[in-house]
């Protein structure tokens, strides 16, 4: 097992997964690695280039040229593909649309996983996602498992994408989250499920600081180690 420490986050979409992964990196000084950005990055990349998800090698090609990066500014993490900052336009409704599909593309996960666990192998990381402790980090020291209400998961969402989606609906994103759940739980290519020595946090009627406090609870063992 890796030296450093590896905080695994998994769980459905709008359960509060980034939310709580970058405060507890925060609290600890640990990196925080949004992989769902780094799918979401690759999505806007495919839909810009126009890439054939049915074309193997097509996909194959477009990841070589694809370069991501994490950086920090006023205690937020943003992400660059290719060197341009894309962390706002990731999380417009055609990237949500997409995005699972393109997340279940075998080429594309084992190129993502690649990159995640070479940075686990580097530094202390907080990584939130879907396969995290169950494909990218199996031997994560600690693993928690982020789950909500549907109705109080897309009201979350709802929320964040009003303000640059004006004209969506709560219809619209309950429907989004609905298929997404679908295609995150049966896709072939590392499924969303919870990992056997994970910890269930149900977040549907407690607040972002009582979450965090659930999960430095669960962290402090191991930063005495």
């Amino acid at each position: 097992m890796s030296k450093n420490i590896v905080v695994a986050i998994d769980g459905y979409s709008s359960c509060g997964k980034s939310t709580l992964a970058k405060a507890l990196a925060k609290e600890l000084h640990f990196i925080y690695v949004d992989s769902g950005a780094m799918y979401r990055a690759v999505t806007l990349y495919f839909l810009r280039n126009h890439i054939d998800l049915t074309n193997t090698e097509q996909v194959t090609e477009a990841l070589k040229n694809i370069h991501l990066n994490f950086h920090s500014r006023d205690y937020q993490t943003h992400i660059t593909l290719n060197d341009e900052e894309v962390s706002d336009e990731i999380r417009l409704m055609p990237v949500s649309e997409n995005v699972s599909p393109v997340s279940a593309i075998r080429e594309v996960r084992k190129e993502m996983v690649a990159q995640q666990q070479r940075m686990g192998r580097i530094k202390d990381i907080v990584m939130d996602g879907r396969d995290i402790g169950t494909t990218v980090f199996p031997n994560a020291q600690l693993k928690l498992f982020m789950t909500a209400d549907p109705k109080v998961r897309a009201e979350r969402r709802f929320k964040e994408l009003q303000p640059n989606n004006p004209d969506i609906t709560l219809e619209d994103v309950f429907e989004n989250l609905a298929h997404r759940d679908y295609s995150d739980t049966t896709r072939k290519e590392s499924p969303l499920m919870r990992a056997e020595d994970a910890i269930i946090l149900d977040n549907t009627n407690i607040t972002p600081e009582q979450q965090l406090q659930f999960a430095l609870e669960k962290v402090k063992p191991l930063l005495k180690k």
